[in-house]
């Protein structure tokens, strides 16, 4: 099974006035402010899963401030798994730093949700000290046994819409903080994983942590995956595509040309995914 584990898809509400938006979201704004980004709804996702052989996506929608936006963002991925539980696997999504973060989570789990993320906080609270969920929220993750997905990106290289100003110390500290929780960080961790190399304590932080590979192409050679997995193993990274960024073909099209064993490429490319979200249980 093919699995992409993070994908994002919107409603027509926020499609249609995207502009609209801009000036009480300004994250938002700064994501998806250019004319070329888009926007796409589950019935976009499902042609181009079906394009690429992709059996599943785990879905989820954007880190709002408003409380009604995010409400209204995450009866959608509840309404999308409704109807497609088969193809669709959903994660509530939220600011982070919302006082109604908790409550929204709980909501969303106790319908059927599968997880939290991608929780972020873009532009100048996305500081080094930034938690990236509060401990509420994360015991209760923990209660559920679910997974939580953070946005994390690399803390060098060019800038770009959605790079925030992190630190892997940052990273590293959240993770030391919650060993029991099941963790996921996006777009490879910002290269955290490298300092899986050190000999003392870091691989067993990273225990329970997984790396996506979400926007890999835009960022690192395709190299990257038999480096990773090299450091790491097979069991804890996870085909991501950040669709509608990049469509997921091109991903397996990279881990392809990457020389993967037909066993890590398996792994990889759904099977870690199929174990972390527990989906031969359901």
């Amino acid at each position: 099974m093919i699995i992409d584990f993070h994908t994002h898809i919107f409603p027509s509400f926020f499609r249609d006035n995207k502009r609209g938006f801009f000036a009480v979201e300004p994250a938002f704004e700064r994501l998806y402010g250019s004319s070329r980004s888009r926007l796409v709804d589950r019935e976009d996702l499902l042609r181009s899963m079906d394009e690429a052989g992709v059996q599943r996506s785990v879905i989820f929608g954007f880190p709002w401030e408003k409380t009604d936006h995010f409400r209204r963002h995450n009866d959608h991925i509840i309404e999308s798994v409704q109807l497609y539980p088969d193809r669709l696997t959903g994660l509530c999504c939220f600011s982070p730093l919302s006082p109604e973060a908790l409550a929204e989570a709980e909501r969303c789990l106790a319908a059927g949700l599968s997880g939290v993320g991608e929780l972020a906080v873009y532009g100048p609270d996305a500081s080094a000290e930034y938690r990236y969920a509060s401990d509420e929220l994360m015991r209760l993750c923990a209660r559920f046994d679910v997974p939580v997905l953070v946005h994390t990106n690399e803390p060098v290289g060019h800038e770009y819409p959605g790079k925030t100003p992190t630190r892997l110390t940052g990273i590293y500290g959240f993770l030391k903080a919650y060993p029991e929780n099941k963790i996921v960080l996006a777009h490879w961790g910002g290269g955290l994983f490298f300092y899986a190399l050190m000999k003392k304590e870091v691989k067993e932080v990273l225990r329970n942590v997984w790396f996506d590979t979400a926007a890999s192409p835009y960022l690192y050679e395709g190299a990257i995956y038999r480096v990773a997995i090299e450091i790491l193993g097979d069991d804890q990274i996870l085909m991501g595509s950040d669709y509608p960024l990049l469509p997921p073909g091109r991903y397996l099209a990279e881990m392809a040309a990457a020389g993967l064993s037909e066993q890590s490429f398996k792994k990889v490319a759904g099977e870690n995914a199929a174990r972390l979200l527990s989906l031969a249980d359901r």
